[in-house]
């Protein structure tokens, strides 16, 4: 299993990084989580989980060990995979995860998209007491100079990085406009965010 990888960050999205370990690439899944933390940075380490299934193989990255702490746990949760993980990841952050599990809120939990109210209330049975364990434990990130991002899309990168997560294109390209009408100055990871919540 590969446990982390550090070096160079070539390529960063919403949704996915690409990662140059000595020479070679590593294309990576990550949350909005994960891509608010590291969007500014150029190199760094990433803990790693490497799923496998019949039909493929991913590699899914996250800024600190807690993040992956709680994406484990929620994929052994039966009705939530990688993907699904990723988006409670990307509309709350994993101490809200670990919060909503633990305090048994089922509506913090049904409100993410695929999660329906019987999948909620068996994350929290399964996981209530596992979470309530969990104790963040960041690594120390590489000091790194700051990635140049003047030349990025905001409007192309919130609906790529929505279309990713399972939406429709179209509802995509509607509610980033809507939100960037509202929030013109808004980030990427807040268009994102925004949109989430309003899907």
């Amino acid at each position: 299993m590969i446990s982390y990888l550090k070096g160079k960050f070539t390529s960063n999205q919403p949704t996915q990084m690409l990662i140059e370990c000595n020479g070679v690439g590593y294309c990576v899944y990550i949350s909005l989580n994960t891509y608010t933390k590291t969007q500014v940075l150029t190199e760094g380490l990433i803990h790693c989980y490497f799923h496998v299934k019949e039909d493929g193989q991913t590699l899914w990255g996250f800024f600190d060990e807690l993040e992956r702490e709680v994406f484990v746990h929620l994929i052994s949760v039966s009705g939530i995979g990688p993907n699904t993980a990723r988006m409670m990841l990307s509309s709350l952050s994993p101490e809200e995860v670990q919060r909503a599990i633990a305090t048994d809120n089922v509506s913090a939990i049904q409100a993410i998209k695929g999660i329906g109210p019987k999948t909620a209330k068996r994350a929290i049975l399964e996981l209530k007491e596992k979470m309530g364990k969990l104790v963040s434990s960041n690594s120390g990130t590489i000091a790194a100079t700051t990635h140049n991002n003047s030349s990025a899309n905001i409007r192309n990168e919130a609906i790529g990085a929505l279309i990713a997560l399972g939406f429709a294109k179209n509802a995509s390209d509607t509610m980033v406009a809507k939100v960037l009408n509202m929030h013109p100055d808004a980030s990427v990871e807040d268009v994102i965010k925004t949109a989430l919540k309003a899907m």
